[in-house]
């Protein structure tokens, strides 16, 4: 019997979805530019899978129309809401994403909510085609007592609170404790320590929150951990983010020699990118830093260090029981080789004193309507290429479609090949033939039932009035925070 994920796409559909040899038919282009119905696509999710599906949809077929419909007043997603202050160069995708919506054949439709202002078949019974590119919205608990203590957040929470993220804005983490630990080890744990650690007056004139900065600025974190449950091999970071941690100003890495024994025989077979990270880490760790180094590291006044083979067991309160005052974690070892490794308790455990804990170990999507299947083991939609499993018509892009690995690039080939799919299906007949509405139908839905969507004009209004406010600091902009106060600015 033919595979499950299969019902839905026949071999004879398969071929004839198949792109043609080069010469031997008319283009793509020349193909759609016959059909009488512009096709009427709907992407649900406006940060980068959205946008680079989108983009892929509008450039290999010339009608096409797509909106793009986003439970925030604002677009851009991670680009706006993920990436740190400090790392402004990857937010120049946003203007990719800016000519994307600019288009005539592409609409912005924020402030709506999926699954709860309108549900996904109502979305199919108007467009078609639906691609959903939704990410993760939610963090991996550590599932472990104590974890909802005063003190303890996710990670998400806290990047999305210094970035702006509206729901996260009343989020005060208390920074008066002098030692912070981070669970996980990948970037956005990086990306979480630096900003611990770096002297506020090097983020002033970033597009971080005032709020967030006004925090940062009265913090007496002094030490931050940043604890894995495996080795220096199966570290998740990228060599980028370990060098801006190894040079960030006014502090000095501890790494203690013996995690790393040995390591320097196994490194010789792995690919590049991880040997190379593994080097620097080794050389941090094991060599005298030069004299220059060594004089910066001798007048840091902060500290932070990568701590291996521990895992979290439960965050200690404190004597009255109202706070976070520790974490115990379990000793690990490693049973396997490499990435595949697995870490194992060996029955010994150790206190780690400390007054706030960020869990990083991991964002994790939410399943948007009913009536989309959804892997809550694995956080994703089931499918095939990009294509849902059993629901014709229906696709995702992004974390939604993979689970939440890879960076930006990542994404967009990704989004490009789920675009590449649909555009597959529709030349081969495979999607609804005749008229659909696309956004008329919905925009008097969402009428009947008080939502107020907002435009991509609407966006740009908001934008100038961002970077308004922050060219007084010389910032690049003050996000606004309250989804109150935009529609406000918007005369709603």
């Amino acid at each position: 019997m033919a595979p499950r994920c299969w019902r839905w796409w026949p071999w004879s559909a398969w071929r004839r979805a198949r792109p043609p040899p080069a010469g031997s038919t008319p283009s793509f282009r020349q193909q759609f530019s016959t059909q009488e119905q512009p096709p009427q696509i709907c992407v649900v999710g406006s940060g980068p899978a959205g946008f680079y599906t989108a983009q892929h949809l509008l450039k290999h077929h010339p009608r096409a129309h797509v909106d793009i419909y986003e439970k925030q007043l604002v677009p851009f997603g991670l680009v706006r809401f993920g990436v740190a202050p400090d790392h402004p160069e990857v937010k120049n995708v946003i203007n990719t994403f800016t000519q994307t919506a600019r288009s005539g054949r592409c609409a912005f439709r924020g402030n709506v909510v999926v699954g709860r202002d309108v549900a996904v078949p109502e979305l199919q019974a108007a467009y078609h085609a639906v691609v959903l590119s939704y990410g993760a919205e939610d963090h991996r608990a550590l599932e472990i007592p104590g974890e909802e203590l005063p003190g303890v957040f996710s990670a998400r929470a806290f990047v999305g609170w210094y970035n702006g993220l509206p729901e996260n804005r009343e989020l005060a983490p208390d920074l008066s404790c002098d030692t912070a630990v981070i669970l996980g080890q990948g970037n956005v744990a990086l990306d979480v320590a630096r900003i611990l650690l770096t002297p506020p007056e090097y983020l002033e004139k970033t597009d971080i929150t005032e709020a967030a900065l006004g925090v940062l600025r009265q913090s007496r974190v002094k030490t931050v951990w940043i604890v894995g449950r495996r080795g220096p091999l199966q570290v998740a970071f990228t060599i980028k983010e370990l060098r801006e941690m190894i040079q960030l100003p006014g502090t000095r890495p501890i790494l203690d020699p013996t995690d790393f024994l040995g390591l320097q025989d196994r490194i010789k077979e792995v690919p590049r990118p991880r040997k190379r990270l593994t080097e620097l880490l080794l050389r941090t760790a094991t060599e005298r830093p030069g004299a220059e180094e060594a004089a910066r590291q001798a007048s840091a006044s902060r500290t932070w260090g990568l701590r291996f083979f521990r895992s979290p067991q439960q965050v200690l309160p404190s004597p009255d029981g109202r706070r976070a005052a520790g974490i115990r974690l379990a000793v690990t070892r490693l049973e396997g080789v490499g990435e595949a490794a697995c870490a194992v308790p060996t029955g010994d455990s150790e206190d780690l004193p400390c007054g706030l804990v960020l869990s990083s170990v991991g964002y994790k999507s939410r399943p948007i309507d009913p009536s989309v299947p959804f892997d809550s083991k694995r956080g994703v939609i089931p499918n095939m290429e990009g294509r849902v499993i059993d629901v014709p018509g229906l696709y995702c892009s992004g974390w939604v479609k993979r689970g939440p690995t890879g960076v930006i690039a990542t994404t967009m080939t990704d989004s490009f090949l789920t675009g590449q799919m649909l555009l597959q299906d529709l030349k081969a007949g495979l999607l609804p033939l005749g008229p659909r509405p696309g956004y008329a139908a919905i925009e008097a839905l969402l009428s009947s039932r008080g939502v107020q969507p907002v435009s991509f004009s609407d966006w740009e209004k908001l934008d100038a009035e961002e970077v308004s406010r922050g060219k007084g600091a010389g910032k690049p902009r003050e996000k606004l925070l309250d989804p109150q106060e935009m529609l406000r600015l918007l005369g709603r």
